[in-house]
Order: C-alpha cells, then structure tokens, then sequence
C-alpha cells in the first residue's frame, strides 16, 4: 500500500477522538429504555455522540500495531477537528447567532500532523469531511516540500498496515445500511446493520452494541458474507473529559492474521476554539504549533 493511500485514513483517526466507546459501561446500571425508538433514532443517536460532541476539538494519539509474533509498530500524532453549522441553522442568521453545540453537525474539517517515526516527522494531512458529498484531503511530504491531493474513493483500506480502516473511524454514512435493533438488554442497544449495496464492502454485515444512556458504541463486530466473524472493534478505557464521554484507548483485531491495533488518547480537550484558518494548505506546511501543544 502506498504511502498517500494509507495516510488518508488518518485523518478519520480524529473522529474517533469522541467515538470510541469503553468497556467499563458493561457493569453499569441503568434506568433508559428504548420508549419509541426506532433502529434509525438510536443509529442517529449514536453517530451524533461519535462526530459531534462540542464544535472543535484535540487530541494527541499514539497508534501501536501488533502482529500475530507479538512484533509492535507505533506512530504518534496530533489530531485537530473543527465542525461546522448544521446547514439548517448556517442558513439562518439568528439561529447561526444563538447555536449550541448541537447545532455544530454539519461539515467537518481534520488536521493531522505526526511526530513520530522518523519517517513520518512533520508530515501533515487536511480533511475537509463532507455530509453530502466525497471529502476533500491533500498530504504535505516535508522531504519533498509538496502538497498532494488524495483520493477519497478507497474507505476500506487499512492505513500504514494497521487493522483499522479510513472508514471505522472517519464514519460511515448512516444512510448506507439497513439497521436492525435485535436487542434490548439492561444496558445496551444491540443492533445488526447490513449494506444496502454489498458490492461496494468486504463485509455481509456488522452487529453493534451502543449504550443505552450515553449512545455510546461499545463494541462492533463484523462478519463476512459468509456469516464468519472477523474482525472485532472494542473500547478499552474510558473518562469523561470537558463533560463529555470519552474513550482513552480503542482496539481493533483481526481474527484473521491475529493482529490487533491500540489507539490511545491523551491531552484531549473539547472547544479549544480552533480558527478555521488553520485548516488550510498554508498550514500544511507551516504547522500551527499553538494549537498542537
């Protein structure tokens, strides 16, 4: 895989700043109750509490990848997010002027700039995410001093060998599968979502477990066309940070190969108030170090 396919998957890394659930919900009690919520209620729910909490925000992420010998690779990164107006409230002035962070869940925008390795040091990656369209990404190779534009077309690629997808973490769009609610249990949603279009996916089908307090996602496991499963995503550890929920360690396994890859969060803090100059291709390549200490 090459080096601009697999960092494109990077800047979805950012989304999952506050999309990762946490295991710790399991031994929770609590009192909700799914009332007339439909499946597509809770999916909505849920993508809400993953992409949307607070209008901006960052996070330094440390990504470690083990193979089935126990072998480790790691690569660090600052990850920026900054969201725009849901389109209804942008297009009215007085809404726009008394929007609540709610309303922040239209378009977003990511700014990606690594540490380490070596090989990686100063590189940078912008995301322009779009609702309703295919997203806007470009690449700035330092050693090169040049800004490329990715494609946004391959979201089940893994990025930089890893057993994540661009997809997982950047989102997957709501309105492309069928979801089910299967089950209610005392703390969670259980739901089986399928592709509306199977050509397009490797997958027959995903099942998911979302909290039913917070809307949390907890775990998703995903099955072959098959009905094989294969590929398992969990959460670690969670806290709250800023009011918000939010997941300090992920994982991602391959039932597969064996493999599985960690991602871990620190320094995360909701509406810092990141100018939206900052996600620009100036930036690229002159890192704005204000707002990635």
């Amino acid at each position: 895989m090459n080096a601009y396919r697999s960092l494109a998957w990077t800047a979805g890394l950012l989304a999952a700043l506050i999309a990762a659930p946490s295991a710790v919900w399991a031994q929770e009690e609590t009192a909700a109750s799914a009332g007339e919520l439909t499946a597509m209620d809770i999916v909505r729910k849920a993508n809400r509490v993953a992409y949307y909490q607070g209008a901006d925000g960052r996070a330094d992420v440390s990504m470690v990848i083990t193979d089935a010998q126990g072998r480790t690779r790691t690569r660090e990164m600052t990850i920026l997010r900054r969201d725009q107006l849901d389109p209804a409230a942008k297009t009215d002035q007085a809404k726009a002027a008394a929007a609540k962070k709610d309303d922040y869940c239209g378009d977003q925008m990511f700014y990606v700039h690594f540490h380490r390795p070596a090989d990686v040091n100063k590189m940078s990656f912008l995301v322009w995410k779009h609702v309703k369209k295919d997203d806007d990404r470009w690449l700035y190779m330092p050693g090169l001093d040049l800004v490329k534009r990715i494609s946004a077309t391959d979201k089940r690629t893994s990025f930089a060998s890893s057993h994540f997808y661009y997809e997982d973490v950047s989102g997957r769009r709501i309105t492309d599968d069928t979801h089910e609610l299967t089950k209610t249990t005392k703390n969670y949603y259980v739901l089986k979502s399928t592709p509306k279009d199977p050509k397009l996916v490797e997958f027959g089908h995903f099942v998911t477990w979302i909290h039913r307090k917070t809307f949390l996602v907890v775990q998703t496991e995903y099955f072959d066309k098959a009905g094989k499963k294969y590929r398992n995503y969990k959460a670690l550890a969670m806290k709250k940070i800023d009011g918000f929920w939010t997941a300090t360690k992920s994982e991602m396994a391959d039932l597969r190969t064996k493999g599985k890859t960690v991602l871990t969060y620190a320094n995360v803090r909701y509406n810092p108030g990141l100018p939206e100059s900052i996600f620009s291709e100036r930036y690229l390549r002159t890192a704005p170090r204000k707002y990635l200490k």
